[in-house]
């Protein structure tokens, strides 16, 4: 045999075993987890066959079958883990309306948060910031540099938590501590109308306001809306009682079924209900929507170390995510509650009319890129020393800041170096099964579609 032949023979035999691994992760979780029909399988595979950095966020399970079985020198004690987002990737972070009223940049959705290795959360941005580079043309070299940016700005920000030079209860990140993109952004989002979401969604008729219908928003059938109203009141009693209102201010004035959102939640219902809110002489700002997500065991959990304490604490999966989102926020939504419906378990929380993404192509150049890295660097310290406000509760015995500065150590640089690599070279491999993927899809799709 030929040297290229054999070469050929195991590059071939690499791939397959590869596209195997993926396959099968894929098969695992989407059809025989979630549950996915065919239909559903072929839209959420539509939607990851977009990009590398689409088929990333649609396949976190793939993401932790890696890194969970690869050994890596930064991880934190298991004995004391993070508080972890579990999905951290650049799309999760945006502007928002926090509970008292500021317009804040923070991460904003905590649909897969779990204890675990706070390294999880760092490696799972570094490679999204990559792919996100790529995609926006940003030249090797200063791929590293960007990601060095983010990750220098996490450990200093993790060691100012662990001196107790700052306070994770209660930093922010508002126009008054941002620049660039971020306060631009911010900035939009003050100017914008509190009627904004309302305007879009809503219209009014005879009968008062009510969801506008679309192919998104679609009126629910007479199951789901008895289902959703037996499970109201179980969502009132869920709520935070220092910020909880009066019955009257909940009341439904109509509900939707929202289509169209998220890669990794298809399969999983979703719902819009319009409430009451205030009751003023302005009708334009009284009504509030509130977004109902199904949601399901966290991936990292069929990952990471079973934490009984966790699951005796947080068995109700909307519980955990509302709880997620209050530990890694100090201004948390004052709607989040969680309710079960026909036996399956769901979050609610509201539906902000000053919630938006900050678009990679809005961000011009390489002090720009920094500048936001170096944000979301320091909110990621913030999510993660945050999180154990809840030490004095029982579920943390110990400060998670202290735990990863000793576990990074000093030598900030070497730490860096290591998973800007890593990162890397894990994109690159990302870009590769992308280009398995599609190929395996698209066959998928059209046995699936034949029958």
């Amino acid at each position: 045999m030929e040297l290229t032949d054999l070469t050929a023979r195991v590059r071939h035999t690499q791939k397959k075993l590869r596209l195997l691994a993926i396959s099968g992760v894929l098969d695992q979780f989407d059809r025989d987890i979630m549950n996915l029909d065919d239909e559903k399988r072929r839209s959420k595979y539509a939607k990851m066959a977009a990009s590398p950095f689409s088929f990333f966020r649609g396949s976190a399970y793939l993401f932790y079958f890696d890194v969970s079985r690869e050994w890596f020198p930064y991880h934190s004690s298991p004995e004391r883990p993070t508080w972890i987002q579990g999905d951290l990737h650049f799309e999760n972070f945006g502007a928002f309306r926090s509970e008292s009223g500021r317009i804040v940049f923070d991460v904003n959705d905590f649909d897969e948060g779990y204890t675990g290795s706070y390294l999880y959360d760092i490696l799972r941005m570094s490679v999204s910031i990559g792919l996100v580079l790529r995609m926006n043309g940003i030249a090797p070299n200063y791929q590293r540099e960007a990601l060095e940016s983010y990750l220098s700005a996490y450990v200093k920000q993790i060691r100012k938590f662990a001196k107790r030079k700052e306070d994770p209860r209660t930093i922010a990140f508002d126009t008054d501590t941002t620049e660039g993109p971020i306060r631009k952004l911010l900035k939009k989002m003050e100017k914008r109308s509190a009627s904004h979401l309302l305007e879009d969604v809503t219209v009014w008729t005879e009968e008062g306001r009510q969801f506008r219908w679309s192919d998104e928003i679609q009126q629910p059938t007479e199951a789901e809306r008895a289902m959703l109203i037996a499970g109201w009141n179980d969502y009132i009693a869920s709520l935070d009682p220092e910020t909880k209102r009066q019955a009257e201010y909940y009341k439904i004035k109509d509900i939707a079924v929202k289509h169209g959102s998220g890669t990794a939640s298809i399969g999983l219902d979703r719902f819009y209900v319009l409430i009451e809110g205030e009751r003023s002489s302005n009708e334009a700002l009284d009504d509030i929507v509130i977004e109902i997500k199904e949601v399901r065991g966290p991936v990292p959990a069929y990952f990471l170390p079973y934490n009984e304490s966790f699951w005796d604490r947080y068995a109700h999966q909307g519980k955990r995510v509302i709880m997620t989102q209050r530990a890694m926020h100090h201004e948390a939504d004052p709607f989040l509650g969680y309710l079960t419906m026909d036996g399956r378990t769901f979050y609610a929380r509201e539906r902000s009319p000053f919630k938006k993404k900050l678009k990679a192509d809005k961000i011009a150049d390489m002090e720009e890129w920094t500048s936001v890295l170096q944000c979301m660097g320091r909110i990621t310290a913030k999510l993660h020393a945050r999180a154990d406000a809840d030490v004095d509760q029982g579920l943390l015995s110990h400060h998670s800041e202290d735990e990863i500065a000793g576990a990074i150590g000093d030598d900030i640089d070497g730490f860096c170096d290591y998973v800007a690599n890593w990162a890397l070279s894990y994109a690159h491999q990302v870009e590769e099964d992308y280009t398995m993927f599609c190929e395996w899809a698209a066959e998928l799709s059209s046995k699936t579609g034949s029958k």
